[in-house]
């Protein structure tokens, strides 16, 4: 049964997403319907469907009581909106309904498992929020909630760990039928750690391991975690909150951090073999993976981070938008991500050139903000160069560069001239494997973004751009002389 919070969340999407025309939304990236949208939650498949969730509030463009949104697919990339799924309609979620996963019980039906967020007065009238986890069942469009929510609270909380610091359920069935979830928390020392539960059925459960935890190394409160094997390793995904600067391998802020790795056995923990940022652009985090049908494990993002928050200078009727979903493999210990296989049915015209660069440079056919792109550069046999720089989204006014420095092998991308009013970051610089030179991008565009695959996915770096969409100029430079190779296509959505 519908409460009246869930039935006037889905009158008013209802009503005011009729004036949104899809000129006004990215491509083949996810919006919100209406309204605000963060992380991604219940990334699932379900019904020949798959399923995609998000923290939600319909009424503003700006975070406000959490509800889930909802979408489908049957590629990833066509997106099909469903009404809203969950409101904060209860007293344990009337501070919202927070992030959390979804799967498909033994009995064929969806389960949701999310937090729910309730504000308690104290007696001294103090205000303290509590965070507990909660389900919902359904049957991919109406989800009803447990009558027996929460299902973990501060009783299943050992002493060390907080009961207001605890979010963010990933829930996974393992082979035997058993459930498993891995519960953002903050340890004592002040920073963040990642408790296991364990079920037969999805609604009992009891503590039973803490996989990893911080130790105030990476950042403090880990953020949306997700657990997976992958050939042959163990994989950890988390977004840190109040991280430090470590080189450029880590940014101040949040971040989003993957641990490569063996669980071990005896111990129930993660032995660390690689820990690395998961993307190194300004917009990205909270990622979640599924299981594909046929094995493939898919990550998704929200495309956009706490620290460059704004609204862009061209008011949009939505705010927030969803990555690419990413293709995963581990690689010499390393998280290899490409876009799925399936964007590449939509491949449109496609122009292809070779030629040796020495000045800046533009190319016949090669413009457009619904773009899919691969340039590759190396030096001449008699020439050198020491940067390379692409411009993006370009203009007489505007643009975004990404420069390659080839005697240091560090990215630099810069979006300070893509029309922003507000100083807010807009720089980054990485380094990328050192070729000689040599450098491999694959970029996609979709009119407000541009997410970027180095070196066949080694790296990937995602940004917003709000460029307006007439400018749709792509130009390449060099101060010396290389060998530039460009493919590109239009994409046909």
């Amino acid at each position: 049964m519908q409460s009246n919070l869930l039935k006037k969340a889905r009158e008013y999407e209802s009503t005011h997403s009729q004036n949104i025309t899809p000129e006004q939304r990215p491509a083949f990236h996810l919006s919100s319907l209406v309204g605000w949208m963060n992380d991604p939650n219940g990334f699932s498949y379900y019904d020949g469907k798959y399923h995609l969730f998000y923290q939600y509030h319909p009424y503003d463009l700006r975070w406000g009581p959490m509800h889930w949104g909802h979408a489908v697919s049957t590629d990833f990339i066509r997106w099909e909106f469903e009404p809203c799924a969950l409101a904060p309609d209860e007293q344990y979620d009337s501070f919202g309904c927070f992030s959390g996963s979804a799967l498909e019980t033994a009995d064929g039906k969806h389960l949701i498992m999310y937090t729910g967020v309730e504000e308690v007065q104290a007696e001294d009238g103090t205000k303290q929020i509590f965070q507990t986890q909660c389900v919902a069942v359904g049957d991919g469009v109406n989800y009803e909630k447990y009558q027996a929510n929460p299902v973990i609270d501060k009783r299943h909380i050992p002493e060390e760990f907080s009961t207001v610091d605890f979010r963010d359920p990933k829930i996974w069935q393992e082979a035997d039928g058993s459930y498993r979830v891995v519960v953002a928390n903050r340890h004592a020392d002040g920073s963040g750690a990642l408790l296991v539960f364990r079920s037969q059925d999805a609604y009992q459960w009891e503590f039973e391991t803490v996989l990893d935890q911080s130790f105030n190394e990476i950042g403090k409160m880990w953020e949306c975690p997700d657990y997976f094997k992958l050939d042959g390793k163990d994989v950890i995904l988390i977004s840190p909150q109040d991280m430090t600067q470590q080189g450029l391998e880590f940014h101040n802020g949040n971040g989003t951090v993957y641990i490569v790795g063996t669980y071990n056995d005896s111990t129930k923990k993660i032995q660390r073999e690689t820990v690395q940022a998961i993307d190194y652009g300004l917009d990205f985090y909270a990622p979640q993976t599924l299981l594909t049908p046929d094995g493939r494990r898919v990550m998704v993002a929200w495309m956009q981070n706490w620290d460059a928050c704004v609204p862009p200078p061209a008011p949009l009727p939505w705010y927030g938008q969803m990555t690419i979903p990413r293709e995963l493999s581990v690689k010499n210990g390393k998280l290899i991500q490409n876009p799925v296989r399936e964007l590449e049915q939509y491949r449109g015209h496609g122009v292809n050139h070779s030629t040796t660069l020495s000045e800046e440079t533009m190319l016949q056919g090669v413009c457009g903000r619904v773009v899919d792109m691969t340039v590759e550069i190396e030096p001449t046999v008699d020439g050198s160069y020491q940067k390379f720089t692409m411009k993006l989204a370009s203009g007489t006014r505007y643009f975004t560069s990404l420069t390659y420095n080839a005697a240091d092998s560090i990215l630099h991308f810069d979006r300070n001239h893509s029309g922003l009013c507000r100083d807010i970051v807009s720089e980054r610089r990485f380094h990328v494997r050192n070729q000689q030179g040599k450098l491999k991008l694959r970029i996609l565009m979709d009119r407000f973004s541009v997410e970027i695959f180095v070196n066949d996915g080694e790296q990937a770096f995602t940004s917003t751009i709000y460029t307006p969409l007439s400018s749709d100029g792509i130009t390449f430079a060099c101060d010396g002389e290389l060998n530039l190779s460009v493919e590109k296509f239009d994409l046909n959505l």
